[in-house]
């Protein structure tokens, strides 16, 4: 009897040894999936390459049915948005919020799970005065949209900041957002903190690294080995920019009352390629860069602010995007070519070595191939019947000494 106690009173540790591998396998970032190019895969083909990687949670950039249908009955969260073209109209008219989220929001819930809609991208940093005026009344007339179909408490209404939004980011408790758009953050955050929404910053060190790359320290915007940075007012050490950018939101939030809205990163990443005054555009920094952060979403981790807090963020991008314009950095910050072949492979794990099914190996995951989506359900299964066998051999451990 005593030794069937004793090996019954494992099984609920058992349990949770298996519930936690499981949980650590579950990517725990999000995904920008731009679609500025004229060779894209199919959605459905995207939305299998996705599952296989185990992503949580992917954003768009617009509310792309098809994308939208492919997703159906994944438990994939969707970010969509409304596009800056639309605010002035949905700001005048109730109506025209209604119309949007009855066409892109309500046909698809609740087979696909859209849980926030972004009002508007980086509209702040337009010096367009007259749709800075509207994009507070476009969030809350989305926002009254959803709740008359009675969404509002499941899709949240947000809006992504450039993080130059800051007039001040470092030290991060001194952080500040610019005096000349205090007028219109201020009421957004009151907004936010009614409606429990985030405040969405979409935030590059990489543009800090090329603009004066022998003064910022690239194993800093790195997460690389580094003595950190100290704020002199809160003691707090900071061994990356990103986190030191987060912070500095907090801070510039807690400036103007509000200590009730969350920050969320809805767009960071690195090139692989750039131009040749873009310095730091390499494949090797964008693995560094996008592999470090994802291990450090993968433990959990907070800022030195908020260490309770795990980081919300969602990586830039899914894909190189062969037609969008500017530098040649903006074609390439991509994890995948379009053809489904990774640009780098990076690992997402926990901190341990990099490995086909522990890790986001691009390698392991091609939306194509049937043999290497074979390769990679076997290694999954690989994996977890090593893990029942060992937790075999110390059951059987302990029952020896136990008798």
């Amino acid at each position: 009897m005593g030794l069937r106690v004793r090996a019954s009173s494992l099984l609920p540790s058992l349990a949770l040894a298996l519930v936690l591998v499981s949980v650590s396998a579950q990517q725990k970032f999000g995904i920008n999936y731009g679609q500025i190019a004229n060779d894209l895969p199919d959605p459905t083909q995207v939305a299998s390459l996705l599952q296989s990687m185990r992503v949580s949670k992917v954003k768009l950039y617009d509310a792309d049915p098809r994308v939208l249908t492919s997703f159906a009955n994944t438990g994939v969260e969707f970010t969509i948005a409304v596009g800056n073209e639309n605010l002035q109209t949905m700001a005048s008219s109730p109506a025209a919020a209604r119309q949007w989220v009855a066409t892109n929001v309500q046909p698809h819930i609740p087979a696909t799970r859209i849980t926030c809609v972004t009002v508007g991208n980086e509209v702040l940093s337009s010096n367009d005065t007259v749709l800075m005026s509207s994009l507070l009344p476009a969030m809350k007339a989305v926002y009254a949209a959803l709740a008359g179909l009675g969404l509002g408490a499941q899709v949240t209404v947000s809006s992504a900041h450039s993080v130059n939004v800051l007039a001040t980011s470092f030290p991060p408790s001194s952080g500040a957002f610019r005096e000349d758009l205090a007028e219109y953050i201020q009421p957004i955050l009151d907004f936010h903190g009614q409606t429990a929404s985030p405040f969405l910053i979409n935030a590059y060190p990489f543009f800090a690294y090329k603009a004066d790359p022998g003064a910022v320290s690239l194993p800093y915007v790195l997460f690389q080995p580094n003595p950190g940075v100290r704020d002199p007012n809160t003691g707090l050490v900071y061994d990356n920019m990103l986190y030191a950018q987060i912070d500095a939101v907090y801070a510039a939030m807690k400036a103007m009352g509000h200590t009730d809205v969350g920050v969320r990163i809805s767009e960071t990443g690195w090139p692989s390629k750039g131009d040749d005054d873009e310095t730091g555009a390499t494949v090797q920094n964008a693995a560094a860069y996008n592999g470090n952060l994802m291990q450090r979403i993968a433990m959990g981790q907070g800022t030195p602010l908020k260490p309770n807090a795990p980081i919300d963020v969602y990586v830039f991008a899914l894909f190189n995007e062969d037609m969008k314009p500017g530098p040649t950095s903006e074609r390439n910050y991509g994890l995948f070519y379009p053809n489904g072949s990774p640009v780098y492979a990076i690992n997402a794990g926990s901190g341990g070595s990099a490995g086909p099914g522990g890790s986001l190996n691009p390698y392991y995951t091609s939306m194509f191939s049937s043999s290497s989506k074979l390769a990679v359900s076997a290694t999954f299964l690989t994996e977890r019947v090593i893990l029942l066998l060992l937790l075999q051999a110390i059951v059987i451990l302990v029952l020896q000494r136990s008798s």
